[in-house]
């Protein structure tokens, strides 16, 4: 089902988000791919979504401080219960420059509301 791609994010990268040898820290990526996959997910559903699930993350090379990093996404499966979204994340140093592939991942997601009388949340239909 994979829509066109989508810039969910663009953003660059800051000296708090570097590991010791000054690249930025796969977790910060990872917070990122979770983030821009929220945002197609919105796009499809009138609720808040939660993520339950993401599929295998491969890093294929650092991202240094300053790139500029860019997280596409697109749509994979809209199901009743679940969206499934893939993220593609490229980086390059000043934005101009032919970017590079830094890592792809499928995020799925479960739309959730809030009961209006408990407060719990409770998975919902897309």
């Amino acid at each position: 089902m994979c829509e066109t791609r989508n810039i969910a994010i663009r953003r660059i990268l800051l000296p708090r988000d570097t590991n010791h040898r000054g690249e930025i820290f796969g977790g910060s990526i990872l917070a990122e791919i979770d983030l821009a996959g929220a945002v197609e997910a919105r796009r499809h559903t009138k609720h808040d979504v939660a993520t339950v699930a993401v599929k295998e993350v491969n890093f294929k090379r650092p991202v240094n401080v300053g790139e500029v990093v860019t997280f596409w996404t697109s749509l994979v499966r809209l199901g009743k219960t679940s969206i499934t979204v893939k993220v593609e994340v490229e980086s390059s140093p000043d934005g101009s420059e032919a970017p590079a592939s830094v890592t792809a991942a499928e995020v799925v997601y479960v739309a959730i509301v809030r009961d209006a009388v408990t407060g719990e949340i409770a998975k919902t239909e897309i």
